[in-house]
């Protein structure tokens, strides 16, 4: 009888736990969006998005203006682009980036063009290298609102102090995103504390 009641209480925990880490995931998720306080760094990161033969995609462009704007407001002196291209592209997603960030006003050579990574932790992996080689220390990323918990998270994990800047415009703006979107980065978030810490990179490619 007690090996019964020992069992039922078991269960009953794992039930619990199963119920109330994703609660907790997605209500932080959604805090971390809708508390932000982007901090003057010694870098601005914009994480890639897809684009088009070089062309931003509207979510990735939203966030080359957001980049924009925080330069201009003397958050940061230098602007990293990062992501690289799909298998048959002509272009990356961090020299689309370079390229926009040219066309609309910032100097060339406050940019640098990181064609690396393919998902939130490899593209982390690279800039974070190209920081420790410029012996730069702090880092306000530019992404989605409900991407910058992971995000930024991902950047402390490799010993750099982070800030987020969230897009105001475009599909992954704070009022644009739907519910879809913070399960779907709550669900990320979770799989990278729990394993991608580990050294697994998962695939997290943004819409």
């Amino acid at each position: 009888m007690f090996i019964f009641k020992f069992i039922r209480k078991i269960i009953a925990f794992v039930f619990l736990l199963i119920i109330i880490i994703p609660i907790y995931v997605i209500g932080n998720v959604w805090y971390t969006a809708n508390n932000l306080t982007p901090l003057k760094s010694d870098v601005i990161v914009v994480l890639g998005a897809a684009q088009f033969d070089g062309r931003p995609s509207d979510l990735l462009l939203a966030r080359l203006q957001s980049a924009s704007d925080n330069y201009k407001n003397k958050m940061a002196k230098v602007i990293y682009t990062v992501g690289a291209g799909a298998p048959g592209d002509r272009s990356t997603e961090a020299a689309a980036g370079y390229n926009w960030l040219i066309a609309n006003g910032v100097p060339k050579k406050s940019i640098q063009a990181i064609p690396k990574g393919r998902d939130t932790l490899g593209s982390t992996e690279a800039y974070v290298a190209a920081m420790n080689k410029a012996k730069l220390t702090s880092v306000l990323i530019v992404t989605d609102s409900y991407h910058c918990l992971r995000a930024m998270t991902m950047a402390k994990d490799l010993s750099v102090t982070a800030s987020c800047a969230s897009t105001q415009t475009g599909p992954g703006a704070l009022e644009n995103s739907k519910l879809r979107y913070l399960l779907r980065e709550s669900a990320a978030y979770l799989a990278y504390i729990t394993v991608g810490r580990f050294g697994i990179s998962l695939s997290d490619r943004m819409i």
